[in-house]
């Protein structure tokens, strides 16, 4: 059924459209015209009312939402809870994160994320394996007594998902360089991350096709002036990109700035790290039988260390504006356009455009998200 979207300020992506008028069919976007060109006899969808239409969010790593973690229920029941708590902020696709866990509970979380694709259930883009194949001497709030070293097993799995985009995070001081050739040839985005690497190992590490990193500053060696670390290797390096929490605890204010100010355009992307939290009324819940609690927007376990976020990608977009003093056309890119070509999905989402998924975040004039489209439909 073909739908159209007008009266409002339409972000492509790229541009910022007055008068223009989006005309969705079924999932996908057929044309973007001057409103005054749309034909009289097409049905009116949405009347934005003024707002403005910009491309839905792309959240790469998001552990749980809703009430939910995904390493807690690995089911397709539990990716439409934490996919429709985290639309209420923008995001319109998301890549469930699998916290380090066993190989049987990867291959748990595969089986859910390709069964949710199958089903057509809105929002679910793929799966985010943050784990096993990390350092313990970063390990954060993971489960070191699960880390372990990636063989021929680990490739099988995490090369495993027929349906969707995977992305892992590894410490790549931990495989060789042919190992992540190997991943990548596959299909699979390799990300360093919860990793002791140095500037040269991260370097070998880039040049067999690792392409991200994991949550920039955190659980990882630091920039510093004679050992400049897997900080200094994501800021320096123009063919990568970088996730980066904007809650305001994972790093300073100032710290983002530099971070996202020192990155080639496209290269630093909002990433929520987001746990149950986001979107539950209870601030609270369990993880490898550790509780974790939010307290004032701050995650962290019984020894203080920050486990995951309680930030939505909606506050991740206004805190970058403030942060780093960013127009908001170029937030909402880290957010969604960004995303998007780090995953190589960047043909069919991440733009307003002909040809493109109708996927959409309506913003008032606050930048607080008024609703959503979806494959199509209005939220």
């Amino acid at each position: 059924m073909i739908k159209t979207v007008i009266n409002g300020n339409i972000f492509d992506g790229e541009a910022l459209l007055d008068g223009y008028a989006l005309i969705i069919d079924d999932d996908t976007i057929t044309d973007l015209i001057p409103q005054a060109s749309l034909p009289k006899d097409l049905p009116i969808g949405l009347d934005l009312k003024g707002q403005t239409l910009a491309p839905g969010f792309i959240d790469l790593q998001v552990n749980g939402g809703g009430g939910v973690m995904f390493n807690s229920a690995p089911s397709v029941e539990s990716l439409k809870i934490i996919a429709d708590a985290h639309r209420q902020y923008g995001s319109t696709g998301i890549y469930p994160t699998l916290i380090t866990d066993s190989f049987d509970a990867m291959r748990k979380a595969i089986a859910a994320v390709t069964q949710a694709i199958d089903e057509g259930v809105d929002g679910i883009l793929g799966i985010h394996l943050e784990g096993p194949f990390l350092n313990p001497e970063r390990k954060g709030a993971h489960a070191q007594e699960k880390f372990c070293i990636i063989d021929d097993e680990g490739f099988d799995i995490v090369t495993s998902l027929s349906k969707g985009k995977t992305l892992i995070t590894i410490a790549p001081e931990l495989t060789s360089p042919s190992m992540i050739s190997k991943i990548v040839e596959a299909g699979v985005v390799v990300s360093a991350g919860h990793s002791s690497a140095n500037f040269d190992e991260c370097e070998l590490a880039l040049n067999a096709g690792l392409s991200g990193f994991t949550h920039l500053y955190n659980a990882m060696t630091p920039l510093q002036s004679r050992a400049p670390g897997m900080v200094g290797a994501a800021l320096a390096n123009e063919n990568s990109w970088f996730g980066i929490i904007a809650d305001g605890f994972h790093m300073h204010p100032a710290a983002f700035k530099v971070a996202v100010s020192a990155k080639q355009k496209g290269g630093a992307i909002l990433v929520t790290d987001a746990m149950s939290t986001v979107g539950s009324k209870s601030k609270s819940f369990v993880l490898d039988g550790q509780t974790i609690h939010a307290i004032n927007g701050r995650c962290t376990n019984s020894e203080g260390s920050l486990a995951g976020s309680d930030l939505n990608m909606n506050a991740a977009v206004k805190n970058a504006i403030k942060f780093a003093h960013l127009d908001w056309t170029e937030a909402v890119r880290m957010a969604s356009v960004y995303p998007a070509i780090a995953m190589g999905i960047d043909n069919e989402m991440g733009y307003l455009k002909a040809g493109y998924k109708a996927n959409a975040v309506l913003l008032d004039q606050h930048l607080n998200v008024a609703g959503t489209i979806v494959n199509g439909k209005f939220t």
